[in-house]
Formats: structure tokens, C-alpha cells, sequence
């Protein structure tokens, strides 16, 4: 959809994560290139303005040289069982729903929301969630592509017809520093010392630094709280940074331009690349791409439906 508004000569807000595969990123973010168009990427912490101002201190050295972040997110989601075929509910387009997506018959634990956990669809909690964090953690440590990614995790919970894992941990191995995420979807217990369910921390040699939602607190080596501070959590500050970048087409004025939505949602895939063929992937730092494997290369894209393959 983001690439039919591009290529319409739209101005486009594509929500996280903004592609299904990493295909499609690429294709993304080429468009947005070719066509000229602004894209924000729905990264919404990127605007937040006490999120704005932790980065910077980290920047500043206010915790030392930093090489370790950590980003999670914990949630309590119940069963989805076993769904069984069903008609299509009056109203709901499934044709169209599916989109590129290949052809299948429609079950009654699938929409609106259970398609997050299919891999037709969805992109399981790590594209769901995870990416809010892994991209505070890229952003903080000013990172862009990992040289191997390795995911371990599995469905654990429940047995269902939940596909992608709801208990994953991913290193992001970035040469000199190190990114690691934890999801836990169905284990709520949050992490640091105020069980935040959300967050993402980072580790200097003088310190630490944790964002949960719009705040951020600062701890010396000896976990001593030196500073606390409270911000807002609202996404309307991202959506107007959008429509003043739109309106003066300017797209160096985002705060989340779609190029560096993608590179974040590139963890996402890649993690799930990993997770899926249960190896460490090894990337080409240059061309971003995966590197001496054909079995996982070939989750780069997807199948698609005939007629459907998106393109520029």
C-alpha cells in the first residue's frame, strides 16, 4: 500500500513494521527515492521528546562509551487455538484482505488480530512489538546492519495454531557492539527494576541508561539512580512531524524517514530469518544482504499471489 502511494505521487505514513519481508523494504525505500515523495516510518518514540533527549546524552558520553544495549517486551496473550474453516464474515473483503499473500481458506482465528502470529501475514512479536525497542537500541548506539544475527526462542505456551515464536531471544552482532532483544509474549514479567514490560537499556562503562515509553533514567556503575526523568508517551508529535515534512516536502526533516524504518525492521526479519531455519545469519555489511545461505536468502521475499507482486 505504502508503494501504490509513492508511486501515486503521495505523500505516505506506513505503519510499523513497514514490510512483510525485506524485499519489500528495499522496494520501499527505493520508491520513496525514485518517486520523491516524504514516508515517515511509524516509529513514534522517535518523536517523543524525552526519548529525543535521552539519545542525546547518550551521544553527549553522559553513561561512557557504550557497546551493549538491550531491548524487551513482555505481554500475557492468551491461546488462539485451533481455528477451523469458516465463511467469510459479511463485510470482510478476504480477497483483498490477504492482499499478496497466497491464497488461503479463511479461519475463524485469524482476524482482526490473531494474523500478527502466521507467517502469510505476520511478522510474530519481534516485527510486532520488538521493533519499537530494536529501534531505540539501533538509534542509541547509531548501528545500521549486524554481521550475523542469531534467534533462539520458540512456541512454548500453548499448543495452537500460533506460528511465529512467543518466546524469542535475539543477539545482533554489530562487530564492535551488541544489541540483544528478549520477547516474551506470553510470560509478563518486565525486566529492569521497575518490571517494565517495554523498554530498551543501555550499558556504558560509566553507567547505564533505560527508556520505558516517553521516560528515561540514568544509573551510575554502582546502580545508584542519578537522574530520573518523566516525559510524555503520545503519538501525535510523530504524526505532526509527518505533516510538516509533507507540507514543506522536505523528507530531512522526519524524524523517523523510511529508509531508517527500514533498517530497524530489517533486525526484525532477520531475527525471524534465523529463528526459521535455526542457524546464525551472517551478513554482507555493504550490500545488506545474507551471505553463503541459499536456504535463508530465500526468505528474503515471499510468494506471492499472480498479479500481486509489488514493484516500482
Amino acid at each position: 500500500a505504502a508503494i501504490l502511494g509513492l508511486t501515486a505521487g503521495k505523500h505516505v505514513y506506513v505503519e510499523k513494521p513497514c514490510c512483510h519481508n525485506p524485499h519489500e523494504g528495499e522496494l520501499l525505500v527505493a520508491a520513496q527515492k525514485k518517486f520523491d515523495r516524504v514516508c515517515q516510518h511509524g516509529s513514534q518514540r522517535r518523536s517523543y521528546p524525552k526519548n529525543i533527549e535521552a539519545i542525546a546524552k547518550l551521544r553527549e558520553g553522559v553513561i561512557g562509551t557504550v557497546r551493549f544495549s538491550r531491548g524487551w517486551y513482555t505481554n500475557n496473550r492468551p491461546t488462539i487455538g485451533k481455528g477451523k474453516a469458516v465463511p467469510v464474515p459479511a463485510g470482510l473483503d478476504w480477497t483483498l484482505w490477504q492482499g499478496p499473500a497466497p491464497e488461503r481458506e479463511y479461519h475463524d482465528n485469524y482476524v482482526p488480530y490473531n494474523w500478527h502470529w502466521f507467517w502469510d501475514w505476520g511478522t510474530g512479536e519481534c516485527g510486532n512489538n520488538g521493533i519499537h525497542s530494536l529501534d531505540i537500541c539501533r538509534w542509541g548506539l547509531d548501528v545500521d546492519c549486524p554481521a550475523n544475527v542469531t534467534s533462539a526462542g520458540g512456541r512454548y505456551y500453548f499448543d495452537d495454531d500460533w506460528q511465529t515464536p512467543d518466546t524469542q531471544f535475539v543477539t545482533f552482532d554489530f562487530g564492535d557492539k551488541v544489541i540483544q532483544w528478549e520477547g516474551r509474549s506470553c510470560s509478563p514479567r518486565g525486566m529492569e527494576s521497575n518490571n517494565s514490560g517495554f523498554g530498551a537499556a543501555f550499558y556504558g562503562d560509566k553507567g547505564s541508561l533505560v527508556i520505558d515509553g516517553g521516560n528515561y533514567a540514568i544509573y551510575d556503575l554502582k546502580n545508584k539512580e542519578i537522574a530520573k526523568v518523566t516525559g510524555t508517551a503520545a503519538d501525535a508529535p510523530h504524526m505532526q512531524n509527518f505533516l510538516d515534512a509533507a507540507r514543506a516536502n522536505d523528507q530531512s526533516k522526519l524524524n523517523a524517514p523510511i529508509a531508517e524504518g527500514y533498517a530497524s525492521v530489517l533486525l526484525c526479519h532477520l531475527a525471524n530469518i534465523s529463528q526459521r531455519t535455526g542457524r546464525t545469519i551472517h551478513m554482507d555489511t555493504a550490500t545488506k544482504r545474507i551471505k553463503d545461505d541459499a536456504e535463508a536468502a530465500k526468505l528474503w521475499a515471499r510468494e506471492y499471489r499472480p498479479g500481486w507482486e509489488p514493484k516500482i
